[in-house]
């Protein structure tokens, strides 16, 4: 199934940096999760690239589109379900992006956290994953929460320096273009690939988020698990205080 692809490939993607951790208990199975990081994969399936042995259709072309896990786009059950995608090089920054669609040309909104990709990975092995963004409403009261341009960021509880929203450049959009094929899924763009990456691969896990608008200082993006197995949450929330 696409859930247990999206666990090998990103555990291949930090097999290089960090031991495998002890295998996690499994959660009751919720309807709002996200995408689980188990470590009970056996060793032979984590030597080689997230881009191999794939039970699902979608692979690397010799045009250079990235190696991917897909499903089929479920049905919009409602405008509250938008496109997430989470992307960033191993050792650089993550960036999480929110489209309407996945073939949106502009994201409704594109930050980029000050947490690394490798350590964002190491958070997620332990089944829970909370990132708030916070804000003071001194001087920004009258600005609409996702034009805030800068917050104070947390990650499970501890703070880790500061989320910036950005614009979208011409890379972010030829990233986005460049997964436009897949709905549900992860992959890796090779290094190099018509982008300004440097040496170093871009790995990407994309999913469907519930948008939940608490209030003018309140919103939340909580990734949809789609097969609805147990396994991690993670969610964002920006918050103004």
């Amino acid at each position: 199934m696409a859930i247990d692809v999206l666990r090998r490939i990103l555990l291949c993607f930090n097999s290089a940096d960090a031991p495998a951790a002890n295998p996690t208990s499994s959660a009751t199975p919720k309807k709002r999760l996200s995408t689980s990081l188990r470590d009970d994969i056996a060793d032979d399936k984590m030597g080689t690239r997230g881009t191999h042995n794939q039970d699902q259709d979608s692979s690397s072309d010799s045009t250079g589109t990235p190696a991917t896990v897909a499903s089929a786009a479920p049905p919009r059950p409602s405008k509250s379900m938008v496109i997430g995608t989470i992307f960033g090089n191993r050792r650089g920054h993550v960036w999480f992006c929110v489209q309407h669609d996945r073939l949106s040309s502009k994201p409704i909104l594109l930050l980029e956290l000050s947490i690394f990709t490798n350590q964002l990975v190491q958070e997620m092995r332990f089944g829970l994953v909370r990132i708030a963004l916070e804000c003071d409403r001194s001087g920004l009261e009258s600005c609409p929460l996702r034009s805030v341009p800068v917050w104070t960021m947390f990650c499970n509880g501890r703070k880790l320096g500061f989320a910036a929203k950005r614009k979208t450049s011409e890379r972010v959009r030829l990233i986005l273009k460049t997964m436009q094929c897949v709905s549900v899924g992860a992959g890796v763009i090779p290094s190099g690939f018509k982008t300004d990456s440097g040496s170093e691969e871009l790995m990407y896990m994309r999913a469907n988020y519930e948008h939940v608008v608490g209030s003018a200082d309140s919103e939340s993006f909580h990734l949809i698990n789609p097969d609805e197995s147990p396994g991690q949450e993670l969610s964002v929330f920006l918050l103004r205080s």
